[in-house]
């Protein structure tokens, strides 16, 4: 072990098994875990997130966030086929992070709800935090 993982590791309270209580603590403890999300929640909540972790998916989010778009707009911006900018919103919108309209012949694309732009701009909020 290195020198700065044995600081690091001194800095990191551990419990050395000595706790007063050998189960959960009485309140936190079961506040806690009683109000975890259910498995099915976890899951859906888990695949909502797997969405956030394709940079390209982020490049379209982000687009959307100033404005509705088109296909064809979105494939300039974010430099890849037009094929493969809709395959990203395919899944997009399954997750329903965005949604379509029709207009003409033309789908238009832009964020589902505003809980999507604030998922975004909390994350780039937190990222540029110092």
């Amino acid at each position: 072990m290195q020198e700065k993982d044995r600081i690091a590791m001194a800095d990191t309270p551990v419990c050395d098994g000595g706790c007063e209580y050998l189960k959960l603590h009485p309140t936190l403890g079961e506040q806690a875990k009683n109000s975890l999300p259910s498995a099915e929640e976890l899951m859906r909540l888990a695949e909502l997130f797997r969405m956030f972790g394709d940079g390209t998916r982020i490049k379209i989010l982000s687009a959307l966030l100033h404005s509705e778009m088109c296909v064809c707009d979105l494939s300039e911006i974010v430099g890849m086929s037009v094929s493969a900018v809709s395959h990203q919103l395919r899944l997009l919108k399954a997750a329903k992070l965005v949604k379509c309209r029709r207009e003409g012949k033309s789908a238009i694309y832009s964020l589902d709800d505003d809980h999507v732009r604030l998922m975004i701009e909390s994350g780039t909020e937190h990222i540029l935090e110092k």
